[in-house]
């Protein structure tokens, strides 16, 4: 199975790349959101790759982020969600924007994505509370600032553990204590982070 990919943007149409790797071009389809953030054609680019093999077919997903290939997984395991209506949802809302959508139960937030009705977003909100993967700080996106990259550090997940325990679902948990260690900087404490999620999630 194919896990990732790095390579030079070859070309791009409506729902797919063209991956050009050692000469090798792999078709590989993504999200608008994913197509859109692409380096020029010609530049190098580092896609997490989903292989799924079917009988007659063996189809490639790319995304530039971890965080949206295990939330693109997550949302086929609610029936009536294939890899078409996933790519749909991710290129309208980010991976903290659907963590938040799922946290909150908004289904009208989900409803926005092309192929998606009401029932549909109903369940998906509800099948998935407290199943989203925890974001990391690049994940999260440039409305957060402080140091990128890599997993929530022990302090930060087991402050996201013990808002958990406290009732709030995981993707809320995740989101809150991600901005409180870019407000306190990796190495905060984790009651500062406690505290700080808990005043994040009462706003």
């Amino acid at each position: 199975m194919i896990g990732k990919l790095r390579g030079l943007v070859d070309s791009v149409s409506e729902d797919s790349l063209i991956l050009d790797v050692n000469g090798v071009g792999y078709l590989v389809a993504a999200s608008a959101r994913t197509l859109r953030n692409l380096p020029a054609i010609g530049e190098a680019a580092t896609l997490h790759i989903e292989t799924q093999v079917r009988e007659d077919a063996i189809r490639l997903f790319g995304f530039l982020a971890e965080i949206e290939r295990d939330w693109f997984r997550l949302l086929q395991n609610v029936q009536g969600v294939g890899a078409k209506v996933a790519l749909a949802i991710l290129g309208i809302l980010s991976p903290a924007e659907l963590g938040q959508a799922i946290a909150l139960q908004d289904k009208a937030m989900v409803a926005r994505a092309p192929g998606v009705g009401p029932k549909l977003a109903a369940r998906i909100v509800l099948e998935l509370k407290d199943k989203g993967p925890a974001p990391s700080l690049a994940d999260l996106g440039g409305d957060i600032a402080g140091p990128a990259g890599g997993a929530l550090g022990r302090g930060a997940q087991d402050a996201v553990l013990a808002l958990v325990t406290l009732g709030y679902a995981r993707p809320q948990a995740s989101l809150a204590v991600a901005r409180g260690v870019a407000a306190l900087g990796a190495d905060a404490e984790t009651a500062a982070l406690i505290r700080l999620g808990l005043k994040e999630l009462a706003q």
